[in-house]
């Protein structure tokens, strides 16, 4: 426990830090939302589903500036309204999750990407770019995840939820993009400094 807190400590020193020094106005908001938690296609799904007050599963400006209320980030009204622009990129005038996510999501290096498309292939058996239950069936055994076990799932019910933790919130189809499970990672890598570490982490994890 005090490991845990003493990272967590540590990692919101370092954001603020980061943020000091930080001009760009996205950069700025990807900062406070990564001191908030809100980091990766997790992090920033919650976010952007408390923000979106109507359920639309877009924001307008007015949602968006009151999220950011909500949330304690510390934006100007001309900047909030400034970054709304750059996110809204086809200029409709709203913000939907994909925009969202790219924009907010951590940056991280080619090392980091290359290992999680290792990964992202390895499931991908038939090869065709998307993550599906028939996939997953040559890869994953779901007769030990204990909700099989007792009788509670199928193992098809055990598949979708694995799924579901790479899938977009706005939308669980049971299938996982390329882009859907970078997302994911990149509020893992987030927490994680150090390249090599990450790069042995996913090796590790996915027995690559």
């Amino acid at each position: 426990m005090a490991g845990t807190v003493r990272h967590d400590t540590e990692m919101v020193m370092k954001v603020k830090q980061e943020l000091s020094q930080c001009t760009d106005p996205i950069e700025k908001l990807r900062c406070q939302c990564l001191a908030r938690g809100a980091s990766g296609i997790k992090g920033l799904g919650r976010m952007f589903r408390i923000m979106d007050d109507d359920e639309s599963k877009t924001l307008d400006f007015k949602e968006f500036q009151k999220g950011l209320n909500d949330f304690g980030v510390a934006v100007e009204k001309e900047e909030a309204l400034k970054i709304f622009s750059l996110l809204d990129q086809d200029g409709g005038g709203t913000i939907d999750f994909d925009e969202f996510l790219t924009a907010l999501r951590p940056p991280m290096s080619n090392a980091r990407k290359q290992v999680i498309s290792e990964a992202f292939r390895k499931l991908d058996k038939t090869g065709d770019g998307v993550v599906t239950i028939e996939d997953l069936q040559n890869v994953y055994n779901a007769k030990h995840h204990p909700k099989y076990r007792n009788g509670e799932w199928s193992e098809d019910q055990v598949f979708r939820a694995f799924l579901d933790n790479f899938d977009s919130p706005y939308d669980k189809d049971g299938k996982v993009t390329l882009e859907e499970f970078i997302n994911y990672y990149s509020g893992v890598s987030a927490s994680i400094d150090s390249d090599p570490y990450f790069v042995v982490m996913m090796r590790n994890a996915w027995k690559l």
